[in-house]
């Protein structure tokens, strides 16, 4: 696994000097300090790194989810409720071997996971940094935390390395998605991904009440449907599983720059969120 893990740093450190490491291809040496539409840089940024317990139960058991929040983001949601870290980068620049040490202190914490919370343009640093840890012991499963815009050909190298994917499934319009994250190719590129993730973990497998492997999907209900939550329930009933655990979530609140846009401008109703769970058993999808 030694040998392998080192071919994967290599190829994602290569990468960094001409990012591709999500859908946007800004093509900068990031090695070189180069800042691309993240703005993350040739090091990882944290923001925090702590017990979470305000996660899934099945990653929070009894002791937490092992959470480590990095700064910046690739998709910088307009709406995002974490704006102050994924839009103003809050936190300090780590080294490799601090931010294994991290994952190390977690575990000691009696974390159940280590949690990538927004890992994407930070990933080579992430498994550089993993290499260190594991050789210090770090056994946890490990939570790629993730927006749901991914290269597929990073998503490739992280077969083996990833035990759980718990990305976002935030849109299906493209216009949508244009508007309120300058993607409007995150729904195609969703698709590719997802199919990859389940490819290579599967259904969410708990154990003792405590997730181990598998993928995990949020969506999170949006104001006025702009979430598009049929499209995206369709594909993971007819294209994924319909074992899929989904997490349908309800804490939409305009935050970041929401609040001057009419259509997101407030929370979500009590018949909005059940109109999506509605949705979601109309396929079949009852896991979550």
């Amino acid at each position: 696994m030694r040998g392998k893990l080192e071919e994967k740093i290599d190829r994602l450190n290569k990468i960094l000097l001409n990012c591709t490491l999500c859908p946007r291809e800004c093509k900068v040496n990031r090695i070189k300090g180069e800042r691309g539409y993240c703005g993350g840089g040739k090091d990882a940024r944290v923001s925090s790194a702590f017990a979470h317990f305000g996660e899934e139960s099945c990653l929070v058991g009894r002791n937490g989810s092992g959470a480590i929040f990095f700064s910046f983001c690739n998709l910088k949601c307009v709406f995002c409720q974490n704006y102050e870290i994924s839009h103003l980068a809050e936190g300090r620049d780590v080294s490799k071997e601090e931010l294994a040490g991290y994952m190390l202190k977690l575990q000691k914490a009696g974390c159940h996971n280590i949690n990538l919370v927004t890992p994407t343009h930070f990933v080579p640093q992430i498994v550089e940094a993993l290499g260190l840890a594991i050789g210090e012991g770090l056994t946890l499963p490990l939570v790629y935390n993730c927006g749901g815009y991914e290269s597929a050909e990073v998503i490739d190298i992280l077969d083996g390395v990833v035990d759980i994917y718990m990305p976002d499934a935030k849109f299906s319009s493209p216009h949508v998605s244009e508007r309120l994250c300058n993607a409007a190719d995150y729904f195609d590129n969703l698709k590719i991904v997802l199919k990859k993730m389940h490819n290579q973990v599967g259904d969410l497998e708990i154990v003792n009440k405590i997730a181990k492997r598998g993928l995990l999907i949020r969506h999170l209900i949006m104001p006025n449907g702009l979430a598009g939550t049929g499209a995206i329930m369709e594909f993971i009933a007819k294209e994924i599983s319909l074992n899929t655990y989904i997490n349908i979530m309800e804490q939409y609140r305009p935050c970041g720059e929401a609040s001057g846009i009419p259509e997101i401008s407030r929370p979500v109703t009590a018949r909005e969120y059940l109109n999506a769970l509605e949705i979601a058993r109309s396929f079949g999808l009852n896991q979550g």
